[in-house]
């Protein structure tokens, strides 16, 4: 019998019925340690308590009207975000794609509405990831991505990650914005320098180009702030965020400031979906919980503690792990075999991680993970390495 799903996927003959914190129950009765966290969305683990009540109570009351009308719940979620970051202004919409499509017309946007409809290109990074549109595809120029789906869309320049010289004779008089991930995760999870950031803000106001931080896997809490360009003490013009945002449940967003969004009046931009009553308020739940007094400190120790013993592990394992990299509980293994082979493994063994690309292992626990959930991942790692070094 032919599926009816679209064979888009490969998927792994595995499915689940129940979730618990930092586990998840398979309908054949096992249980496994969930360090994929849905590719870094469940922030808190699943069916967190405060946000499966405020789903609850609000599924009782009222899912969507439209935004033909006011939507609460959505004007608060928009301000609190406002409040704990660089931005004015915030759009709901779906997804993470989404929100990276919504960032490239805010970026035309703005230079049309300041008199320089000239500047429409934007310059994007190798190993770069943005989502599965059209748009986003080729904003990341993945030829894996792209292959049968015809000529790319235009208005993009691909320079390497990390180098700020090939990125400065890249801009020109038609340059509109820099787009960047903070910390590449698709790409293999690796983290632009301090130094990196700094110097894109700068190149961004020496040329009135927008900065425009693409977030949607490192924001919301995973580096141990509440976004990861925090940590360099530079602020963008414009960012994309979804998955943890909603912690579970479809949701994402773009943040601007109010300088950057002033192109951004009534009729340029929509959603049917975005922002509904019932998004945003599963949106306020998890913000709830990610804002709570110590709550990121505490990602960030247990980051460091989780850092260490993988460390210890491609230490002692160097001919199955290379190394670590990556920022809070957003890690990677960098591996020697191949990465896909680690994470069959370790999923037998009851351990749940996402492959990237640079042959690493993706390590994106919920970020309500406690320490002794980290040992028993750690265990699981230490014993597949074990039995595989043996058998070589």
């Amino acid at each position: 019998m032919i599926d009816a799903i679209m064979p888009t996927y490969a998927r792994i003959p595995l499915a689940f019925e129940r979730g618990e914190g930092a586990y998840l129950y398979a309908t054949d009765g096992r249980r496994f340690l969930d360090f994929a966290a849905g590719i870094a969305v469940n922030a808190l683990g699943h069916a967190h308590p405060h946000v499966v009540a405020a789903l609850t109570g609000q599924a009782q009351k009222l899912w969507h009207v439209s935004n033909l009308y006011e939507i609460p719940e959505a004007k608060r979620l928009a301000e609190r975000l406002c409040a704990h970051s660089f931005a004015e202004r915030v759009f709901f919409c779906n997804s993470g794609t989404e929100a990276v499509e919504g960032l490239i017309k805010l970026a035309r946007k703005y230079h049309h509405h300041n008199g320089r409809p000239e500047r429409t290109r934007i310059i994007t990074f190798s190993g770069a990831f943005h989502g599965r549109s059209w748009t986003a595809l080729s904003a990341a120029n993945n030829p894996a991505h792209l292959e049968g789906f015809g000529p790319v869309s235009g208005g993009f320049d691909q320079v390497a990650f990390g180098n700020l010289n090939e990125l400065r004779a890249a801009v020109s008089g038609e340059t509109a914005a820099i787009l960047v991930e903070p910390v590449q995760g698709e790409g293999g999870i690796r983290p632009a320098t301090t130094e990196f950031l700094r110097g894109l803000r700068a190149v961004c106001d020496e040329f009135g180009l927008l900065l425009l931080f693409d977030e949607i896997q490192c924001g919301m809490g995973r580096t141990g702030k509440l976004f990861a360009h925090e940590w360099a003490g530079i602020a963008p013009d414009a960012m994309a965020v979804a998955k943890g945002l909603g912690g579970g449940f479809p949701l994402g967003a773009f943040m601007a400031s109010e300088a950057a969004a002033a192109g951004m009046t009534a009729g340029t931009h929509g959603s049917t979906y975005g922002g509904n009553p019932l998004a945003t308020t599963v949106g306020n739940a998890v913000l709830d919980i990610i804002l709570e007094d110590g709550f990121l400190e505490a990602v960030t120790a247990k980051a460091a503690y989780l850092r260490g013993k993988l460390e210890d592990l491609a230490a002692r394992y160097p001919a199955i792990l290379e190394a670590v990299r990556g920022q809070g509980l957003m890690l990677g293994l960098k591996c020697v075999v191949p990465n896909a082979d680690v994470a069959a493994r370790l999923r037998d063994a009851g351990l749940l991680v996402v492959p990237a690309a640079e042959n690493v292992v993706r390590i994106l626990p919920p970020l309500i993970v406690e320490e002794v959930q980290i040992d028993e991942a750690c265990g699981i790692i230490e014993r597949t390495c074990a039995r595989w070094a043996e058998a070589a």
